[in-house]
């Protein structure tokens, strides 16, 4: 089943934890050399940050891909005011999940809740949230239901709309929070260091 085949993957993968400012940071290395960073709150054990790097076909360490948390900034260079820059208006996607349910969020969105359609495109394995005014569309996928092979199911999905933000939720199904439960147990058990080397990089 592909559900344990990943749980199989993240516990052969070589794992370093740090605790550091209230949180658990865990750094796993895979086989095939990808790395993934997550990091958890030490009361609630939510989750709050993953990031995934790929190496290049030449051997070389690529960007940090943010899959959960809040994007990362690019570098900023105050002394050239010529830069072109995203407009702050524009509308901010992340995710941000709960301990339930699959969460993202949309920033800088002032349209009212009836305008938006959010619907699971089941054949695409995606979410699509668009709008009657046609001034927003997003299609995106949930990466850990693809990992895991996991179906799609509309009556899983929901939203809210308040304070110019879309939120957009998707119930974790059992097998999910069964494998998160199981993971967590085992990065308990990991000993981590509380000072030193906070990106925790693993040799």
């Amino acid at each position: 089943m592909a559900v344990q085949n990943w749980i199989d993957i993240l516990k052969s993968s070589k794992k370093t934890a740090l605790i550091h400012d209230g949180k658990r940071k865990i750094h796993y290395l895979f086989t095939d050399g990808k790395e993934m960073s997550e990091e958890y709150d030490l009361k609630t054990d939510e989750l709050i940050v993953r990031k995934w790097r790929h190496k290049s076909t030449l051997g070389a360490h690529g960007q940090w891909e943010v899959e959960v948390g809040e994007p990362l900034a690019g570098p900023v260079n105050s002394s050239d005011s010529e830069v072109i820059k995203e407009n702050c208006s524009n509308p901010v996607f992340m995710r941000k999940d709960t301990k339930t349910s699959f969460q993202w969020r949309i920033r800088n969105l002032p349209y009212p809740k009836d305008v938006f359609s959010v619907s699971v495109e089941p054949s695409d394995r995606c979410i699509i949230i668009k709008t009657s005014n046609k001034k927003y569309y997003k299609k995106f996928s949930i990466t850990d239901l693809d990992r895991s092979q996991l179906p799609l199911d509309n009556s899983a999905l929901s939203f809210t709309h308040a304070n110019n933000t879309l939120i957009v939720s998707y119930k974790k199904p059992k097998e999910t929070l069964t494998l998160e439960q199981e993971l967590l147990k085992e990065l308990k058990k990991l000993k981590g260091s509380g000072e030193g080397d906070v990106d925790c990089k693993t040799q």
